[in-house]
């Protein structure tokens, strides 16, 4: 006889555990990882400093003067920045704006051209020379240390040799009284009074090109590429960026900018010292480092080297307001970019380590 055995039903199957939500970052994380926050609390410091120990500082036209000053590193330093982050180095920038420069005054002055004639060819070759010194850099794996140091001597001994040549001095000759100078400089060089105040075209400029670098680098792929390629080329590579693009389209970037800013030390002073701008690519380096750059790449923003640039002007200046020997601005640099540098490690380690 068959005998049905009793068990025991099963407990009902617990409801699936859902999945946890990622740890949110505080804002005091957040807002340590921002590359401009070293710079930031140092421009403040900087201006304080000498707010208090230089009455001159504390004025309206100073402050025009300091934000002009600004500018002129500012605009090249914009490009360097987006470079250094993708990973690179410039050092021809300073001669290129040189370059620019020379290149449109002589163009318009020796062939009885327009201005607007020299100004487009002067483009069009600091785009070439930006487009070579990037397609070197991804098709030799020659660093961009050593590439664009290349060029700078190159550039250099060109702009002393052809102007001398030419000319038969350093300098390029006046061209203030050639067609299309004055509409140029309207463009370039040209200045308005606010409430008493003059304010330099460069300045709005410099601040329309910090917007738009901005912009690409937080809002746009391009900017995902540039910090990917900066990061890790090759991981970048592996993922589908088109690294080789990438790199040499900073590079024509930063030639964009030193076209620019050559224009309007051109069409500012109406002749170039064709000597000049050696020198300047650090301190386009230096800014950009004070603003959250790493010299390793894969890190920083364009409002950092616009702050970086501001600490520069504020320095220049108002060492100039506090009577001192401008001979120590020399050594403020070089401490500036130590420090820079190793603040901004420390920050970037506390906020990839703090939750």
């Amino acid at each position: 006889m068959s005998q049905t055995v009793a068990t025991e039903p099963e407990p009902p199957a617990s409801p699936p555990t859902p999945p946890s939500a990622p740890a949110q970052r505080s804002a005091f994380s957040r807002l340590l990882a921002r590359p401009e926050l070293g710079a930031l609390a140092a421009a403040i410091a900087i201006f304080i400093f000498f707010f208090a120990v230089a009455e001159p500082f504390r004025s309206l036209p100073a402050l025009s003067t300091i934000l002009y000053a600004s500018s002129q590193i500012g605009i090249v330093a914009v490009g360097v920045a987006l470079l250094m982050i993708g990973g690179e180095f410039d050092l021809s920038a300073g001669v290129s704006v040189i370059t620019a420069a020379l290149t449109a005054s002589m163009i318009s002055y020796q062939f009885s051209a327009n201005m607007w004639v020299g100004t487009l060819v002067s483009l069009v070759l600091m785009m070439a020379i930006g487009f070579v010194n990037g397609y070197l850099v991804v098709r030799t794996g020659i660093p961009s240390f050593l590439v664009t140091l290349g060029t700078f001597f190159m550039l250099q001994g060109i702009n002393l040799g052809v102007t001398k040549i030419i000319s038969g001095t350093v300098s390029t000759e006046n061209v203030a009284d050639i067609d299309g100078f004055a509409s140029l400089k309207a463009i370039f060089a040209s200045e308005f009074a606010v409430g008493g105040v003059t304010i330099r075209a460069t300045v709005l400029w410099w601040l329309l090109f910090v917007a738009v670098a901005t912009w690409i680098l937080l809002r746009t792929r391009v900017g995902n590429w540039i910090f990917a390629v900066g990061g890790n080329a090759d991981s970048a590579r592996a993922v589908g960026v088109p690294v080789d693009k990438v790199k040499i389209g900073l590079f024509m970037a930063v030639a964009f900018l030193a076209w620019f800013y050559g224009q309007h030390r051109l069409y500012a002073f109406s002749t170039v010292q064709s000597g000049e701008g050696v020198g300047n690519e650090f301190l386009y380096i230096i800014a950009a480092v004070v603003g959250g750059c790493l010299l390793t790449g894969g890190y920083g923003s364009a409002i950092g080297a616009a702050i970086g640039a501001f600490i520069f002007g504020m320095t220049t200046q108002g060492i100039v307001y506090a009577g001192w020997d401008q001979d120590w601005f020399r050594f403020f640099l070089g401490a500036m970019l130590l420090l820079a540098t190793m603040l901004n490690l420390y920050v970037k380690k506390i906020a990839l380590t703090r939750k």
